[in-house]
């Protein structure tokens, strides 16, 4: 029996969005070309297809650090995401999950350092807001050193929040916390 297009499409959207909610932060467009591309999964062309496809159906958010700069593009897991992994994550091979659970193990370390600081914000889907999501990191071991998530009420605020996080995070951690240990 021949795989269908189709079939091997919706397996591979189920791949992608496993991954990224195994991983458990949003993942660069580098990050996730480096996974499928390295695994032999799918080519770039096909990657492309499936992640612009799972942001215009509402499965993926995405967020530009530098709107400038395509290779700052983040893909995180919105509430629809979640919800259709959760109905079809028995759909994936077991094989598959082990190879994706077997590279986070090696590699959400790495993947966290790349992310010193991280600001990211998604559609709260139980109403219309929206959750601001700043974290900073330890650069060295990949500990995170403080997270915070803020909600707004406009995509422009979180925007306008994601810039401010990524332009002055470090006097923003030092304010934090000298205020909390005052």
């Amino acid at each position: 029996m021949a795989i269908t297009l189709e079939y091997k499409d919706a397996e591979n959207k189920l791949l992608l969005l496993y991954l990224i909610h195994m991983m458990d932060l949003p993942m660069s467009r580098r990050q996730i070309t480096d996974f499928v591309i390295g695994k032999d999964i799918m080519n770039h062309f096909t990657l492309g297809q499936n992640l612009t496809d799972m942001v215009s159906r509402g499965f993926l958010d995405v967020t530009r650090e530098d709107a400038q700069d395509e290779t700052t593009t983040n893909y995180a897991l919105t509430g629809e995401g979640v919800t259709n992994l959760e109905l079809l994550e028995n759909q994936i091979p077991r094989p598959v999950r082990n190879m994706i659970i077997k590279y986070i193990e090696e590699n959400r370390g790495k993947i966290r350092k790349g992310f010193e600081k991280t600001a990211h914000y998604f559609p709260n889907v139980e109403n219309d807001e929206y959750i601001v999501k700043c974290g900073v990191y330890d650069d060295r071991r990949g500990n995170m050193l403080m997270e915070i998530q803020v909600p707004v009420v406009t995509r422009e605020q979180a925007k306008h929040i994601q810039t401010n996080w990524n332009t002055n995070y470090k006097s923003i951690y030092q304010k934090i916390l000298a205020t909390l240990i005052e």
